[in-house]
């Protein structure tokens, strides 16, 4: 049994954890103490249900605590999976947590081999082992989606691990091993790649999703403009088998943690390099935003209700979610707006009261704004603005 280290305890952190606390021993790192008791007490401190199964149900080979020396003391391979937020200031992500993160792992095991799961700008981990003067550090790219992180690690749609290319490619197939290992899903493509390539791959295939949910959304953005059905459309279009009936539901734009930033890496990353899809994805996203908005405006609503913050069901997290995009431009234009949101607290968010009165909630509120429909919200289908064609992300 393998000692292996996870520094971050997110949705990445978490799920890779729990895959490989199947078969290895795994210490999770988190500054959260609230985040660590949680893990310890088998109880899952994200909202996925897979997750939260095992946790509770799992013979796991798992503990969490604060102290990075007590995680990181003995671990073979220590993953890091800290957030690496886009800096519109630089134009770039942030990746100070993770040179920290990784220097203070180094300065308690720096015999061990660091797997960067954290998304990073392309040449990061190279130029990072030039800064650190050590080889031993690896990049592999997380697929995962927010509410089913742990479901996405069991069944992976592909393994892939950069090395430098010399002394890590060993390690690398061990690591790839590893995961396959904790996988559900025992048909896995795995590739091992230079670490810079891998990188590519990750920002890449995000902005080909972007890509994808621009594409349809302006379709959506047409039909309305035109007073066209938008399902019929997009059926007719769906049917051809080399586009496929996935990932084609219109939305408020694309959001989340990953798709927005991922994608405004990239196009930073193509600098010198001629292009104009990245650049138009971008922009296409900025602009679905504040067609929806103006589509609101023009319903002439005192007061506009938006029904939850999260950008996809079954998740908590409304990080970067497009309905916070939509909702900035209608306070900017004096549209006086309501959220509920069972998950804040607070009495306000950005320029928006909040309310946990759910029937005072749709009774005041003359139009309803949802990203995805909810049941719930049934009764009041006449309020409800959304695009949500097919009931699905």
């Amino acid at each position: 049994m393998a000692k292996i280290a996870v520094v971050g305890a997110g949705y990445v952190g978490l799920s890779i954890a729990v895959l490989l606390a199947q078969a290895n021993e795994v210490a999770v790192f988190d500054i959260d103490g609230e985040k660590a008791r949680k893990i310890n007490s088998r109880v899952s401190p994200i909202a996925d249900v897979e997750l939260q199964e095992y946790l509770a149900a799992k013979p796991l080979a798992l503990s969490a605590t604060t102290d990075m020396a007590e995680a990181c003391s003995g671990a073979g391979f220590l993953v890091v999976a800290v957030p690496t937020n886009y800096d519109a200031d630089t134009g770039s992500f942030d990746t100070s947590i993770v040179e920290s993160a990784v220097g203070r792992a180094m300065g308690v095991n720096p015999s061990a081999t660091f797997v960067i799961k954290s998304t990073v700008p392309v040449g990061f981990t190279k130029s990072l082992r030039g800064r650190l003067g050590f080889g031993g550090i690896l990049f592999s790219p997380e697929f995962l989606r927010e509410g089913s992180a742990l479901y996405d690690s069991l069944h992976p749609s592909r393994i892939v691990v950069g090395s430098d290319g010399f002394g890590s490619v060993a390690k690398s197939g061990e690591f790839a091993d590893l995961l396959r290992h904790g996988a559900v899903k025992k048909e896995v493509d795995v590739l091992l790649v230079d670490s810079t390539e891998a990188e590519a791959i990750k920002l890449f295939s995000n902005a080909y999703l972007a890509m994808r949910v621009s594409f349809f959304n302006e379709l959506d953005s047409y039909a309305e403009h035109h007073g066209l059905d938008a399902r019929n459309m997009i059926g007719g279009v769906c049917l051809d088998p080399r586009i496929g009936v996935h990932y084609n539901n219109p939305s408020f734009g694309y959001g989340g943690y990953c798709l927005p930033k991922d994608s405004k890496q990239l196009l930073t990353d193509f600098c010198g390099v001629p292009n104009c899809i990245i650049k138009a994805v971008v922009e296409s996203n900025r602009v679905r935003k504040g067609f929806i908005a103006d589509r609101i405006m023009g319903m002439g609503p005192k007061l506009v209700g938006v029904y939850r913050l999260a950008m996809k069901k079954g998740s908590d997290n409304f990080r970067q979610s497009s309905i916070l995009g939509v909702v900035r431009r209608l306070n900017a234009n004096g549209v006086k707006t309501l959220i509920y949101e069972p998950a804040l607290e607070e009495g306000a968010f950005f320029e928006s009261a909040v309310t946990h009165d759910f029937d005072d909630f749709k009774r005041v509120c003359d139009v309803i704004v949802t990203n995805r429909f909810y049941s719930e919200l049934r009764d009041v289908m006449g309020k409800v603005y959304t695009r949500d064609l097919f009931g699905g992300d």
